[in-house]
């Protein structure tokens, strides 16, 4: 970008040389020293305001510093000639306005630019509102998970000894059973010999019977000749008896006869 401070020293300069750039080369310099001012504005940064007005206190000391050194070339006696002095002067003051023009619209344009941040960084503290208020949510909620783990944690462990407890008593019951298994083999043998002894009192008891029923038959039969042994000893008494009558009436009449 052509300085007014190049323009001095160019027509301090020695007369074979030439004194300026090309226009449209001096217009390309501007613009570009311009663009990279926006773009250097336009950078994302924390301190943005701060950076516009350093920007714009460095742009007003430039333009000051320009006019200053205009007025102090053009009243140079020792200069080249006044007219082609006046010429570049003319020149540079057509540059500066032009360069004036290009302030106000790149001012215009970051203005807008610093609106648009400050917006978006209202928009970005709002979301960062946003995101601490969820992640205060989050954490309570990691919180409370951790409760929850400290909890299941302090189940798992009283199951654990619930398991152990009744394992053991698995184990106790386990060997209880084996020994009701050996008392309950045991009383099956007791009443399956039981069983047989059942069987032979039952079958003693039917020859019991037996000889019971035999010995009562016996006995009927015994009283049976008993009391047909009776009869015939009554018989008997009674033919002796009658015997005994005939006999004694029959000695009377054997007397009287003789």
């Amino acid at each position: 970008m052509l300085l007014p401070e190049e323009t001095l020293k160019t027509c301090r300069g020695s007369k074979g040389k030439s004194s300026s750039l090309h226009p449209e080369r001096q217009r390309e310099s501007i613009s570009s020293s311009i663009s990279i001012i926006i773009l250097l504005m336009a950078a994302p940064s924390k301190s943005s305001q701060t950076a516009k007005n350093v920007v714009l206190a460095l742009l007003a000391l430039w333009s000051v510093v320009s006019l200053i050194i205009i007025v102090v070339w053009a009243t140079s006696p020792d200069l080249k000639s006044s007219a082609r002095c006046r010429a570049e002067l003319l020149e540079v003051t057509e540059k500066l306005e032009g360069a004036k023009v290009v302030y106000g619209k790149n001012k215009v344009a970051l203005e807008e630019l610093l609106e648009k941040t400050g917006e978006q960084r209202d928009a970005l503290r709002a979301d960062l509102l946003v995101m601490e208020g969820r992640l205060d949510a989050t954490n309570a909620t990691l919180e409370e998970c951790r409760l929850d783990n400290v909890v299941l944690n302090w189940n798992i462990s009283a199951l654990e000894e619930k398991v152990a407890l009744l394992r053991q008593t698995e184990t106790n019951l386990t060997a209880q059973i084996v020994l009701q298994e050996d008392h309950i083999e045991a009383l099956q043998q007791n009443v399956t010999e039981a069983g047989h002894q059942t069987e032979s009192c039952s079958s003693l008891q039917a020859a019991a019977e037996s000889q019971m029923l035999a010995a009562q038959s016996q006995t009927r039969a015994c009283e049976s000749r008993q009391q047909y042994q009776q009869k015939q000893l009554q018989k008997c008494k009674e033919r002796s008896a009658s015997d005994n009558l005939s006999s004694a009436r029959r000695r009377p009449v054997d007397r009287r006869e003789h």
